[in-house]
């Protein structure tokens, strides 16, 4: 068994008055990641990446099939053990940070590592992702890429499970989202942190452990590369 597994997972969405119109969002999505990989889910937009990373997260349920994690079976967990998933095993990375913006750097962190079992010191993490002289800023104080390195300490901290990250770089220009993928990919080497990215730029896909295609909701493909690529060799 694989460390993380999605078995025949489906989603829909119904639209309309009656809700008669069915949107198939994961149509038997089945694939297996391990642990400590890097992996890189890569779709066009309304491929179904942030449905999976939602359903993945705890954040949304499957309407059928298997979600497992660790041994553990998410899509039959109910709220309370779900609320405890999402505290304690999954770190979130989002595009555009939501970091609180009346606390400082440090402060953000802290606040994650506060509800978690087991987590590591808000400083180090801060330091870690080049931040030891920044801590003490306000978000309106940093750059869109330090920002970004706060929402991933933040996320670290927590000493997660997974780290999910949806679009980290969207945001941010070639080079910021550069330093910010190989901030990632040093994060998962040097940690054994499963580490999930959606995005929609194929480019970013030869850094990854194992690469999951995405259409219309369906696994395309799934790769294993054995030799990733360092984030400075790839260009976009």
């Amino acid at each position: 068994m694989a460390y993380i597994e999605f078995r025949d997972v489906c989603k829909y969405y119904y639209l309309g008055e009656k809700g008669t119109n069915r949107i198939i969002a994961a149509d038997a999505m089945s694939f297996g990641i391990e642990k400590s990989e890097f992996c890189v889910i890569v779709g066009p937009s309304g491929a179904g990446k942030t449905t999976l990373l939602n359903m993945l997260g705890g954040m949304d349920s499957c309407d059928q099939g298997t979600i497992i994690l660790d041994g553990c079976v998410i899509s039959r967990m109910n709220e309370k053990q779900l609320t405890d998933y999402r505290r304690y095993d999954v770190g979130f990375v989002f595009q555009f940070y939501n970091l609180i913006q009346n606390l400082t750097a440090l402060e953000n962190v802290e606040l994650a590592s506060e509800i978690c079992l087991d987590p590591y010191d808000p400083r180090e993490t801060l330091a870690a992702v080049g931040l030891s002289r920044r801590m003490h800023n306000f978000p309106a104080q940093l750059s869109g890429g330090e920002q970004q390195r706060v929402a991933i300490a933040r996320a670290l901290a927590k000493n997660p499970k997974i780290l999910l990250c949806d679009e980290p770089t969207g945001a941010l220009d070639y080079q910021t989202g550069k330093q910010i993928l190989t901030l990632l990919q040093e994060s998962c080497r040097k940690t054994g942190k499963t580490v999930i990215l959606i995005t929609h730029n194929q480019a970013i896909s030869p850094i990854a452990d194992r690469v999951i295609h995405l259409k219309n909701g369906r696994i395309l493909k799934v790769e294993r590369q054995e030799a990733p690529a360092e984030v400075e060799h790839i260009e976009w």
